[in-house]
């Protein structure tokens, strides 16, 4: 039986950057996830890696400063999948003054502190790139620096990395059982292909997104539990609403913001709604969201849309510890970390974001060390995602070059492949050619790579999480790329 220092049930975001964190630092390290990685709220988000600007009204400075910083972090440890993305927030005359705003955004970069991204300034909408985008009656606004992110990639990338650095990554397999003893968890594994077996393990962490309260409930030899408040954020996808690589920020009647972004080059990417819900299967978008989406977007757009005009949709449940504030837009999106040392340790995780995972995973390994002297040194923060050890700027010469060296790409699938794979692209582009292309801009040298060093096993894993290539191949070309995971 494998006996592990740390055993971590969930493969999202938090699990997978605690996972590679921690194998980085010499632990022993298992993970399960009883999907996909990235199949439920990682993969579901609006991708932002930005510290939060509507939190400065709840007055959460702590949280917003922390986040700005980790942006920093992040967007030179993997600038394949994270690049710096405009936002034009709409001066609205009947919500928040000009004032308050240009305030906000003042106080936003000053707790960004020295940044590589622009600054905020004003900008007229009725004029250059932006005229005619929006509705007459918005006439100026704010331009605001964050940025843009691949979340179920860079979920992937550091499930990589902690494998390579000696974890065991166990997707597509549920914890079925946990046994605690005084010094060490008993887990039962059940794979979706074949028999159930058992690990040990020192230190359990409950990594398990909307299943974060069943999970300590089920082991917790104390009376409470800290809650969860469950809220669902739901995204549209409609056709191209503007030209431009700036995305937009609406502020709404009912406190709420939504955000509109350029979004796979041909389409616009709207949300997020917040409606709490009971459970983490209520994850799908309700047509009074898609409505709403519609409704929001039509204030301030100049062309409207309707429901008739979304192209996909998705929806994620986000595991908010319940801080017991009435509105779940108010909700905290920090997190808290919840230690269960009764016997066996088992640290569970409520909240956090994609921005703040990599220090959510130092933070928990803090907690952890008294519980594991043997821990290495923090090394996160100046160590790439797996591709990612090339400099930002660099990233047109590098796809340039990249459809240079093997012509049978167009030059659009040679962005795509070094924005999903950075440096490592060539380590399966020399084993393809224009005859093993499965679909436009697809070969079976990338499908196999995908196999066996992102843990990809069925059509879906790559058509909607490895890429979105779901949304431009045809039905057809789709059926192909399952014909060929059939095959294998």
């Amino acid at each position: 039986m494998k006996r592990y220092d740390l055993f971590i049930i969930g493969g999202g975001i938090n699990g997978a950057g605690i996972a590679r964190d921690a194998a980085g630092r010499g632990l022993v390290v298992g993970l399960c996830e009883k999907d996909d990685l990235a199949q439920h709220t990682s993969s579901a988000s609006t991708k932002l890696i930005h510290g939060g600007l509507r939190y400065l009204e709840q007055y959460d400075f702590a949280l917003v400063r922390k986040s700005l910083l980790e942006r920093e972090i992040l967007l030179h440890m993997a600038p394949h999948i994270i690049w710096p993305l405009r936002f034009i927030l709409p001066h609205h005359s009947g919500l928040r003054p000009a004032w308050m705003l240009r305030a906000g955004l003042w106080l936003y970069d000053l707790l960004g502190g020295r940044s590589s991204l622009p600054r905020s300034r004003k900008v007229r909408l009725d004029r250059g790139e932006l005229a005619g985008q929006l509705r007459p009656e918005f006439r100026t606004g704010f331009c605001y620096s964050d940025c843009w992110v691949e979340d179920s990639r860079m979920v992937v990338l550091n499930a990589i990395d902690a494998r390579e650095r000696g974890a065991d990554i166990l997707t597509r397999t549920r914890c079925s059982g946990l046994d605690r003893y005084e010094d060490h968890w008993r887990i039962t594994l059940q794979p979706g292909r074949g028999e159930a077996f058992a690990v040990e393990s020192r230190i359990l962490v409950n990594a398990a997104g909307p299943w974060v309260g069943e999970i300590a409930q089920s082991f917790s030899n104390r009376h409470q539990v800290s809650p969860v408040r469950l809220v669902r954020g739901s995204h549209i996808v409609v056709r191209k609403l503007f030209e431009g690589e700036h995305a937009y920020l609406f502020q709404h009647t009912d406190g709420r913001v939504v955000f509109a972004i350029p979004y796979e080059h041909d389409y616009t990417l709207i949300g997020t709604t917040e409606v709490p819900v009971d459970s983490p299967e209520d994850d799908g978008i309700s047509e009074d969201e898609e409505q709403y989406l519609c409704r929001l977007a039509g204030e301030y757009f100049a062309q409207a849309i309707t429901p008739e005009d979304i192209i996909w949709r998705y929806s994620g449940v986000r595991p908010l510890y319940d801080d017991r504030n009435a509105s779940a837009s108010e909700v905290t999106r920090d997190y808290v970390l919840e230690l269960d040392d009764d016997a066996a340790p088992a640290l569970s995780i409520f909240g956090g974001k994609l921005t703040t995972y990599r220090k959510l995973a130092e933070q928990v390994l803090d907690r952890l060390r008294p519980l594991a002297p043997q821990l290495g040194t923090e090394w996160t923060g100046t160590a790439p995602l797996p591709g990612g050890d090339f400099e930002p700027e660099d990233f047109d010469q590098r796809a340039h070059d990249i459809a240079a060296r093997f012509p049978f790409l167009e030059q659009s699938t040679a962005r795509r492949l070094y924005r999903a794979y950075g440096t490592r692209v060539e380590s399966f582009l020399g084993n393809a050619s224009e005859n093993d292309r499965i679909a436009d801009g697809l070969h079976a040298a990338e499908l196999r790579y995908l196999i066996q060093h992102e843990f990809a096993q069925t059509a879906e894993d790559v058509l909607w999480r490895r890429s979105k290539l779901g949304l431009h191949l045809s039905e057809t070309q789709q059926q192909q790329v399952r014909n060929w995971f059939e095959q294998q």
